[in-house]
């Protein structure tokens, strides 16, 4: 792949809403700001020049009190001040729902006293906090056991439910209590110290601590930041904690999940680690690796993070199946071998996401409400990276003169390895199966385009279409248009673009003519008319009937309940006539026979 993606994964997280948080330079004359000014530039620098401490450090136990000094001086250095909206730490941390919630906050505070430890917000509750991101999980360390720290707690709020997270070596624990979550995690490896706890995490802007009692105290309190982590954070910057990789490989996937997340670059020496780690990550439970992507694909910057993890030798470790299309050539409607093809399909994917309207304005309504469906975004980003997996093992060139190259059923030969990547990553059902079948069906759209400028798309045609994808119609439309994108090659059909655009517009009126209304009335048979008008059992026939019936009602062949009847017995005698002693559907005996053989004397005539 070419370029870097370091621009775009350093971009968003406005910087001045740090600034902000942290500034309050009010009163300050002019000899006193240009001290502040470059205290704080020296400050922001230091660590960056190889010292071994740095103000952070040198304060009294890694207790930063300079970050409003720091800030200060940067606001100066921008023009901004409190003419332009500056405010102070201490008036935000009066709004104690910037953190917490009120009577969480107190409810956590009697755990502490009970414990008679001293309890600190950590890792990304002070990050996001900092950034003014909505805090999800609370997350606390101490000098204490996490799992009694839990119990106290559960036995506080009257109620809970209480989560085992312990490892190895680190012991943690979560309590669940109306859709609020803590989770408690006892120092790490023993430290005696918030500081050193601090220094075994991950990344720098997750190392940062702040004392919960000090959050009600009315005054400043100090973020305890031992490892230079508000500065990165100022500088947007995703730097490793020492030795972090080392003691946990899925580190390094939550890095380029941070940098999705938050906007942030990892700087060149994270990288460097990277390279150096890369095979063992998939040492790293497949739970953990899969959440960690999926927060990727849901982000809006994941073909640049999936570009910053190429480049470092990380994916390939991830997607061996997508690697395998490196090198393996296509016909002359593509510009690019395939692996190249799909990585470019996955970031114009992105864009179209971003802007949907533009390339197909006459359904934008029914795309805004598709895109609304839970986890929508992140299948479809899916779909596109992987849908071609099945291209390098169906590829064949055809004997004669021309060497035509084919890669006949690779949308369902995708579909099946990408069903095995799926459950290896042990991806829930729901996802796998509206992943795959968007791979599997990703042709269809080009097939019915080739069918229109032979002649005219039939009705029926459509309705096939619109029945086999189901909900995700305009998902299969999104990812043909960034498929087709992403092909320039001489033989390319000129207006591909716009025959995708007029197809789908039409495919979406004869859903909404002839599908929708069907769909959202009521049925013409039931399950217990089968029951009661032919005698049938229960099975899988029953459904196959009912959709063919669905399908009969929506072309206009069966329009109420008596040639709903008649339909049904003339579907059953065909049946019968393929095997009189038992139903056959697709040719697999099906458990729907008739008691007493009454159905037989019912309907065959």
């Amino acid at each position: 792949m070419k370029g870097s993606a370091e621009q775009g994964i350093g971009e968003a997280a406005d910087g001045r809403q740090i600034e902000k948080r942290l500034s309050f330079g009010h009163g300050l004359s002019a000899i006193g700001a240009e001290l502040f000014f470059f205290a704080g530039i020296w400050y922001l620098y230091l660590p960056l020049l190889g010292k071994s401490q740095s103000p952070a450090q040198l304060s009294a136990g890694g207790k930063v009190r300079m970050e409003p000094l720091l800030s200060a001086a940067l606001n100066i250095a921008k023009g901004t001040g409190k003419e332009k909206g500056d405010c102070r730490v201490q008036n935000d941390l009066h709004n104690v729902r910037d953190i917490l919630p009120r009577a969480m906050m107190r409810v956590l505070l009697r755990v502490a006293e009970k414990a008679g430890v001293e309890l600190y917000l950590v890792g990304g509750t002070v990050r996001d906090w900092l950034l003014r991101r909505a805090v999800g999980d609370i997350d606390i360390a101490a000098s204490f056991s996490a799992a009694a720290l839990a119990n106290l707690l559960r036995a506080e709020l009257g109620g809970g439910a209480i989560i085992d997270l312990s490892g190895p070596e680190d012991e943690a624990a979560r309590v669940v209590w109306r859709h609020q979550q803590v989770d408690f995690a006892t120092f790490r490896s023993g430290s005696r110290t918030v500081e050193k706890d601090l220094v075994l995490r991950d990344f720098t802007i997750n190392a940062m601590a702040l004392p919960l009692a000090s959050l009600l105290a009315g005054g400043e309190p100090a973020v305890i930041d031992p490892t230079g982590g508000l500065v990165d954070l100022q500088a947007k910057r995703i730097r490793l904690c020492p030795g972090a990789f080392a003691a946990d490989p899925l580190r390094m996937l939550r890095g380029y999940r941070l940098a999705a997340v938050l906007g942030f670059q990892i700087d060149t020496p994270t990288r460097a680690e990277v390279r150096r780690y890369a095979p063992r990550i998939n040492a790293a439970a497949m739970e953990r690796i899969g959440y960690e992507l999926q927060r990727i694909f849901a982000s809006s910057r994941t073909a640049s993070t999936l570009q910053c993890m190429h480049e470092d030798g990380l994916l390939e470790w991830l997607f061996p199946e997508l690697y395998q299309g490196a090198g393996v050539l296509q016909p002359e409607f593509h510009h690019l071998d395939v692996f190249e093809h799909s990585f470019l399909t996955c970031r114009l994917m992105e864009e179209i996401l971003a802007q949907p309207q533009r390339w197909f304005p006459q359904c934008n309504e029914e795309i805004d409400a598709y895109l609304r469906l839970e986890n929508t975004v992140a299948c479809l980003k899916w779909a596109a990276l992987l849908h071609d997996i099945g291209k390098p093992a169906t590829r064949e060139q055809q004997p004669g003169n021309d060497g035509r190259v084919t890669f006949y059923r690779h949308d369902e030969v995708g579909m099946d390895l990408f069903r095995e990547f799926a459950e290896r990553n042990r991806w829930s059902r729901a996802d796998t199966n509206r992943v795959g079948g968007l791979i599997a069906m990703h042709m269809h759209p080009f097939h019915l385009c080739n069918v229109g400028r032979e002649g005219k798309i039939t009705r029926k045609a459509a309705l096939k279409l619109c029945r086999r994808a189901g909900k995700d119609l305009p998902g299969l439309f999104l990812l043909a248009m960034a498929d087709s994108l992403a092909g320039c090659g001489e033989k390319k059909p000129q207006r591909m673009e716009e025959e995708l655009r007029e197809l789908y517009a039409f495919v979406q009126k004869i859903y909404d003519e002839y599908i929708a209304p069907v769909l959202c009335g009521p049925r013409l048979l039931t399950g217990s008319d089968l029951i009661n008008e032919f005698d049938l059992q229960p099975g899988p026939l029953f459904s196959t009937l009912l959709n063919e019936l669905e399908m009969a009602r929506v072309e206009g062949e069966v329009q109420d309940k008596p040639a709903a009847l008649d339909f049904i017995s003339a579907r059953l005698r065909d049946l019968t006539a393929v095997s009189p002693s038992g139903l056959e559907a697709d040719g697999e005996q099906v458990f729907a026979l008739s008691k007493n053989n009454k159905w037989t004397k019912t309907c065959v005539k």
